[in-house]
């Protein structure tokens, strides 16, 4: 079969959900509604951060830096497949796709790092609370998230190294509702095999370290909340993390069941459903675990509110 060589290729097309033909307009205004649920939850948060000096801490420094990452991400995800379901705009050009892929890595890698840092707040926040804004100073929170959003957005300019050399067989469609670098690699005819392994490195680098440093922290944290004598203050330490260790864990399986399924049980249409819930389900969720579960964050609501 004739090979196009990457560089020849001009534009793509998303098939985003074409299992629901009679359905795409329906599809849009739910994942319409969904968007706006994202954008006024995530804005709600960030805007009572800065405006009640109550929540001028680290905690709600990085719980605001989490909000704009969520709006960020269902934005570059979204906004296309909803002009996809809406105009059956299927076509993307491929600095648009080269575009959407490298900011929807640049905000995964992000969200990694910004999750593993909010756990290590907490673990200071309840194993060494009365050196908490010692070691969480200001300084050193500007510090954490600059890095943070630094290293999200270099990490994914390797992956660019090795996509102009791939070739293609003749098909540019792209069975996702998304540029998403596992459904383009399938359309790939050259080896890819340098690229996977850079993906491995990405991991090993990057997403190991981070779960790993979160699992850690959350360790010491639980140990030092059962050594707590009295039920009401383990109550209330606990509640401390809670709201976290919630986002956490609905982050970390989602991406489990995208990423390390049996090759058996692997299909693109199920990669699809898990993908948008990891894609909308979580960003719409911080908000409502965050406002439910803190008191703070309630207060400061109801001041909003009065």
């Amino acid at each position: 079969m004739e090979k196009v060589n990457f560089t020849t290729l001009t534009e793509f097309i998303i098939l985003g959900f074409p299992e629901f033909p009679e359905l795409q307009v329906p599809l849009f205004f739910l994942f319409l509604l969904i968007y706006l649920i994202v954008l006024i939850g995530n804005l709600t948060i960030i805007t009572i951060v800065c405006l009640d000096s109550h929540l001028h801490t680290p905690m709600y420094f990085f719980l605001s830096n989490l909000s704009f990452l969520d709006i960020f991400s269902t934005t570059v995800t979204l906004t296309k497949l909803m002009d996809i379901l809406l105009r059956k705009n299927h076509h993307i050009s491929k600095s648009g796709c080269f575009t959407q892929m490298y900011f929807f890595v640049s905000q995964a890698s992000n969200e990694f790092l910004i999750l593993s840092v909010m756990a290590y707040d907490r673990y200071v926040a309840i194993c060494q609370p009365l050196c908490y804004y010692l070691i969480m100073n200001q300084k050193v929170c500007i510090l954490l998230s600059t890095s943070s959003w630094v290293l999200g957005l270099l990490m994914p300019l390797s992956y660019f190294i090795f996509l102009p050399q791939f070739s293609f067989c003749h098909s540019n469609e792209i069975n996702h509702f998304f540029c998403d670098i596992t459904a383009i690699l399938k359309l790939s005819c050259s080896s890819t095999s340098s690229f996977e392994c850079v993906v491995y490195i990405f991991g090993v680098l990057v997403a190991c370290p981070c779960f790993i440093s979160t699992v850690i922290s959350y360790v010491y944290i639980i140990s030092n909340i059962l050594r707590i004598r009295s039920t009401e203050g383990r109550r209330k330490a606990f509640s401390t993390c809670s709201s976290h260790l919630t986002v956490v864990c609905l982050y970390y399986l989602t991406l489990l069941c995208l990423y390390l399924r049996p090759p058996s049980m692997q299909s693109m249409e199920i990669n699809k459903v898990i993908a948008i819930l990891h894609n909308t389900l979580i960003p719409m969720l911080n908000p409502i675990i965050y406002s439910l579960k803190n008191k703070d964050v309630k207060n400061a609501l109801r001041k909003c509110f009065q």
